[in-house]
């Protein structure tokens, strides 16, 4: 995935929401600003804590891999969409990450098949 990664020349806080989303709740939290807001399959979760919690609920549901294949900027936004395989319902999928950036930190992020 780094390669790919890197070849989209996505921005170190992104590059580092996807580095982090192969690991451990915490670290992927801390690419967040305290108040950031992410929606994901119907649910808000707003807040550092919350955004952990989201984490660590889908990491004990799921596994999956997730590979980022394209990249674009609109309206303010950064849209990334990536592969994902994992043993999820609709498996394989690409989705779309709306990531709204804050200084070196995600204010906000939706996800969107």
């Amino acid at each position: 995935m780094k390669q790919t990664t890197k070849s989209l020349n996505l921005s170190k806080q992104i590059a580092d929401y996807f580095t982090a989303d192969k690991g451990d709740s915490e670290t992927l939290s801390q690419c967040f600003t305290e108040n950031a807001v992410v929606k994901d399959e119907g649910h808000t979760y707003k807040g550092r804590a919350a955004i952990k919690e989201w984490k660590t609920d889908a990491s004990a549901k799921y596994e999956y891999t997730s590979e980022p294949i394209a990249c674009e900027e609109k309206d303010g936004k950064t849209i990334v969409t990536s592969h994902l395989v994992g043993n999820f319902p609709g498996s394989p999928v690409d989705l779309r990450f709306f990531f709204k950036l804050e200084g070196d930190k995600i204010a906000s992020l939706e996800i969107i098949t």
